[in-house]
């Protein structure tokens, strides 16, 4: 049986509509353990548990803040009067690996890819990588911020690695005033600096200073931003707050920030994916059923509620610009683009695990909207090559890829378009960028 279509039919046994079968109850200790990003655990995480409480009938549901930072209880009681509770641990997305590497967690919150290091520590529970283990459940943005008085408005991924590698000191290089530039940035055990290091230092052969000023916590290292007139700091996008948000670009991108629809789809350069990781092997029951619910419509409801952006697909309009092409310029004149993404697997022509879910969001968007018909136009996008016709080639091959798993589900293509290398969304120097290129669109007419 070919790989994708295995995998296809192992998603279509995974609920997006939550299912409220009883779970099991501990004798004695939490009926689950979540350990890693403060991204996730801060709120999103204890949001989830207290969706899925709800849904198990328990009752009373309520919070218990520990005597450690950034660790809480989520309590309910069942209808018989028992306490069950959940354990949320959050002091950065590596503890939460460490801990699956100890026994001392069930699930990992993650707001970073699991590395390959921690793969091969992890391989006696299973492949954290395979479809039912690595599950992305919200899509956020890291956000560069400033004081709200900074006249600041664009940056590019370049300046910011000199910035916070030290190499720009003053505002005044950067056309502002000002003086001194005060950095602030998460601690190592968290995915937020994990990514930006990612996105920004390490393709660049940059670290970050060491006078840089570091948080565990999100909400402090925001609040001390908006507090410093010269303060640049790096944050998950639901902790802006009093803040003031820069316009990034990548390459040859066009400056964006950090919109909701731009972040959807995984355009905007610094945009992330947030996971659970759950063991295929001596899975806890509860863990499995919180997956499914953050997976449900009501899971992504509560991820959009706590500020992350839902995988829920919505058909938008875009506005024709100049430096599209005229043949993309038509398309969105007489269509809507869907707010998802087809990525691959690096150095591959599979889909990825995100766009193994999102096929089956797409589809259900397709058929609730009657447009199985010749409604749907794919368009593909790539990396730069030597030879631009072998770019538009490859791009539109990726759309046939995408195309052969719709009409499966019986949906008719009304076009299939490649554009090469055109509209880059990232830097094609490195290869994070150019598997960011590497990028499938859906437009419904």
């Amino acid at each position: 049986m070919p790989r994708v279509l295995s995998l296809l039919i192992l998603l279509s046994t995974l609920p997006f509509t939550a299912s409220a079968t009883p779970l099991p109850l501990p004798d004695h200790g939490p009926a689950l353990r979540i350990q890693g990003s403060n991204t996730i655990g801060a709120a999103l995480g204890p949001a989830l548990v207290k969706g899925l409480m709800e849904q198990q009938g328990l009752k009373t549901i309520h919070n218990s803040a520990s005597e450690h930072a950034n660790e809480q209880l989520i309590i309910g009681k069942t209808h018989q009067g028992r306490t069950v509770s959940v354990e949320v641990t959050a002091h950065g997305s590596s503890t939460g690996f460490a801990a699956l590497e100890t026994a001392s967690t069930d699930l990992v919150a993650s707001s970073r890819p699991i590395k390959d290091s921690e793969l091969v520590a992890l391989e006696s529970l299973g492949d954290l990588k395979a479809p039912e283990a690595e599950q992305v459940i919200a899509i956020d943005g890291l956000a560069i911020i400033v004081h709200p008085h900074n006249p600041l408005d664009t940056l590019d991924t370049e300046q910011l690695a000199r910035i916070f590698s030290g190499e720009v000191d003053s505002w005044e290089h950067l056309g502002g005033a000002g003086g001194r530039i005060n950095l602030y940035a998460r601690d190592d055990q968290s995915g937020t600096y994990d990514t930006f290091k990612e996105l920004v230092l390490s393709q660049r052969g940059k670290v970050l200073v060491r006078e840089a000023q570091r948080f565990e916590s999100s909400e402090q290292l925001s609040d001390a931003v908006s507090r410093d007139p010269q303060g640049i700091g790096f944050i998950g996008l639901p902790y802006v707050r009093q803040a003031k948000v820069v316009a990034i670009s990548d390459g040859d991108s066009q400056p964006m920030l950090p919109l909701n629809s731009l972040i959807a789809t995984e355009d905007y350069p610094l945009s992330r994916r947030l996971f659970f990781y759950l063991p295929p092997i001596g899975e806890n029951p509860w863990a499995k059923a919180l997956v499914n619910f953050a997976q449900s419509d009501k899971g992504q409801a509560i991820v959009a509620a706590n500020g992350f952006i839902a995988q829920q697909v919505q058909a938008i309009a875009v506005e024709p610009r100049a430096p599209m092409p005229d043949d993309y310029q038509a398309i969105t004149r007489e269509a809507q683009r869907l707010t998802v993404n087809f990525r691959f697997e690096e150095g591959s022509a599979s889909l990825d695990n995100k766009a193994r879910q999102d096929l089956l969001r797409v589809v259900a968007y397709i058929k609730r909207h009657g447009k199985q018909d010749k409604r749907v136009t794919l368009v593909g996008f790539g990396d730069a090559k030597s030879d631009p016709e072998r770019a538009a080639l490859l791009s539109k091959l990726r759309a046939m890829a995408v195309r052969r798993e719709l009409v499966k589900s019986g949906v008719v293509m009304r076009d299939i378009r490649g554009f090469g290398a055109q509209m880059p969304m990232a830097a094609n120097t490195a290869d994070g960028g150019r598997i960011k290129n590497r990028r499938v669109e859906v437009w419904v007419y």
